[in-house]
């Protein structure tokens, strides 16, 4: 094998794991929630920064507070780090429950975003739209393994779920394969309870399988 092959094999052995910086977070960080809510941004920024000078390779942005008016909060906070070079030139991952919140983001977010994220928890005909948006905005997107039916709680419907999902994406929406992230959703376990004791087996084959049949 010649250095050069060597190099870019190792270099796609590397890029096969992502940080994700989730301090800027209000739903996972105290100290991120607290400076947001009393309008800090400034300090708020520098959470950014400093997860980026520590590694993150991704940087995930919630704003899903009862207490905040999340899109603004997330309009507001995405503009200011779009104009620090040190901080936008990681992708920003856009993370909400609401989708109002995701697109608020994608509208003035720089460079190739990643939605957090899209299901078909509440039917065919949702996923479709808001896939069909995240494409016009050229963002990649997270896809949940969640149907109509709940979440997916087994290899079976872990792998049902998303293979159902991949080709909707590419065949009716048209989105590009490779900017299709699946979560196969990873529960507790160790739990002491019977019905869970296969959680963690079933979430790596199902990662397998979901891998093999649903490429890029």
């Amino acid at each position: 094998m010649s250095e050069q092959t060597s190099t870019a094999s190792s270099n796609s052995q590397v890029a096969t794991f992502i940080n994700i910086g989730e301090r800027t977070n209000v739903t996972g960080s105290a100290r991120f929630k607290k400076l947001i809510l009393e309008g800090d941004y400034t300090s708020a920024i520098e959470v950014a920064r400093q997860q980026v000078e520590s590694g993150a390779q991704v940087i995930d942005v919630n704003m899903d507070e009862g207490l905040l008016d999340a899109e603004k909060a997330m309009e507001t906070f995405l503009k200011l780090i779009a104009s620090e070079p040190d901080i936008a030139r990681v992708p920003i991952m856009i993370d909400s429950s609401k989708w109002s919140v995701i697109e608020a983001g994608l509208k003035c977010v720089a460079g190739k975003p990643i939605v957090n994220s899209i299901s078909m928890k509440e039917g065919v005909e949702p996923f479709i739209e808001h896939a069909r948006k995240v494409r016009r905005y050229g963002a990649a997107v997270v896809v949940m393994a969640f149907d109509e039916k709940g979440q997916a709680d087994s290899k079976r419907r872990k792998v049902e779920i998303c293979q159902r999902a991949y080709h909707i994406l590419v065949n009716e929406v048209g989105f590009p394969a490779e900017d299709i992230i699946f979560d196969p959703n990873i529960f507790a376990v160790a739990t002491g309870i019977e019905e869970h004791n296969n959680y963690g087996v079933d979430f790596i084959e199902a990662t397998r399988e979901i891998k093999a049949l649903c490429p890029h």
